[in-house]
């Protein structure tokens, strides 16, 4: 859940010690694509230097890290077009928008790849933006339900329901995620895109949200959601879209759908 903004500045609270170590884990973890893997591991060794449990826990990434040989895309950015709707249908439909999204595969790597993964499959056509908060942000990507309910990683990235795990021991696709990368340097600026997720590490999967051109930043989700690209073309519309008028949850009361997601390198 993508928590609307605080009356007042939080203090960080005290995780427990398994939310701490899996954050930890996610943070090497983050940095282990292709040829980083060596780095990765020594980087979680110093990390853990300093952790309670350490040895059970570099015994379980030693074995997350053994099965990481993931097929992530190359290049620095790739480019996705989102052709949205807001009616009933395509036909019924009030207006038509064209969003572009630079995804960052440097800074971001697991998300972008997963994103793009998605567009890929065609996981996103006829999905809707089922919450949308003006001044906020516009959420979508759960082609499972459309209701924020559903939605799962593209493929397997070394989490399972938010755990690290070998990908034989997940039940299967539908319990896979995203390891965070919050704190890749990218803010929630306006005309940016980020990963929906649960209050808990690691648990990304398919939703998304997109913020307007009419906020500055959104502090409060900086190191706990990962921003993983810009909106390069479009973002007016994102702010038209954000002050649609909805219902209970937050729900457009006329559906806005994205129509197509297409990819282009």
């Amino acid at each position: 859940m993508i928590r609307r903004p605080p009356r007042s500045t939080p203090k960080p609270s005290s995780a427990a010690s398994d939310v701490y170590k899996r954050q930890v884990l996610s943070k090497a973890m983050s940095g282990l694509n292709n040829g980083n893997r060596m780095f990765g591991v020594g980087a979680l060794c110093v990390l853990l230097m300093s952790a309670a449990g350490c040895t059970e826990l570099f015994d379980e990434a030693t074995d997350a890290l053994n099965d990481m040989d993931f097929d992530l895309y190359l290049g620095a950015t790739s480019e996705v077009t989102l052709e949205i709707y807001h009616g009933e249908s395509l036909l019924e439909a009030t207006a038509n928008y064209t969003i572009v999204i630079e995804l960052d595969h440097v800074n971001a790597p697991f998300h972008a790849d997963n994103f793009r993964t998605h567009t890929l499959e065609g996981n996103y056509n006829n999905v809707t933006f089922h919450r949308i908060i003006d001044d906020f942000m516009i959420q979508g990507g759960d082609f499972q339900n459309n209701d924020g309910t559903g939605g799962y990683a593209a493929k397997w990235y070394g989490i399972c329901d938010g755990d690290v795990m070998n990908q034989s021991d997940c039940p299967s696709q539908g319990y896979y995620n995203v390891p965070d990368e919050a704190d890749n340097g990218l803010l929630h600026y306006s005309c940016m895109i980020s990963m929906a997720k649960t209050s808990m590490p690691n648990t990304g999967g398919s939703q998304f949200f997109l913020m307007p051109d009419d906020i500055t930043q959104h502090t409060w989700l900086d190191g706990a959601h990962t921003v993983f690209g810009t909106v390069t073309s479009g973002c007016e519309h994102i702010t038209t879209i954000s002050e649609v008028t909805t219902g209970q949850g937050d729900r457009p009361v006329v559906p806005v759908v994205i129509h197509t997601a297409t990819l282009s390198e």
